[in-house]
């Protein structure tokens, strides 16, 4: 098996995952995104006044920080360099 879970796109910049390891790293990464959002923004939409302004301050940096990290780690995960690709 490959120890990497992503490799680079074909076309553009960026990786995409080439292992189930790769695919199940978004999964967790969407479920956490939205795990921050529901309480933070969704449920207190449903209130008169809606989320309050540190709320929203809040998730967006914790949105933030966590693309940041996931960014790194999918680029530590991949099996080779991101850069622009115009295909083969």
């Amino acid at each position: 098996m490959s120890r990497y879970w992503f490799r680079p796109k074909t076309y553009g910049y960026g990786a995409t995952p080439s292992d189930w390891r790769g695919w199940a790293a978004i999964a967790a990464y969407l479920a956490v995104v939205l795990a921050l959002t529901l309480p933070l923004l969704a449920w207190p939409a449903d209130l008169p006044a809606g989320p309050r302004i540190w709320q929203v301050a809040t998730w967006a940096v914790m949105i933030a920080l966590l693309t940041l990290g996931f960014i790194r780690f999918t680029r530590a995960k991949t099996d080779g360099q991101w850069s622009w690709r115009w295909g083969k």
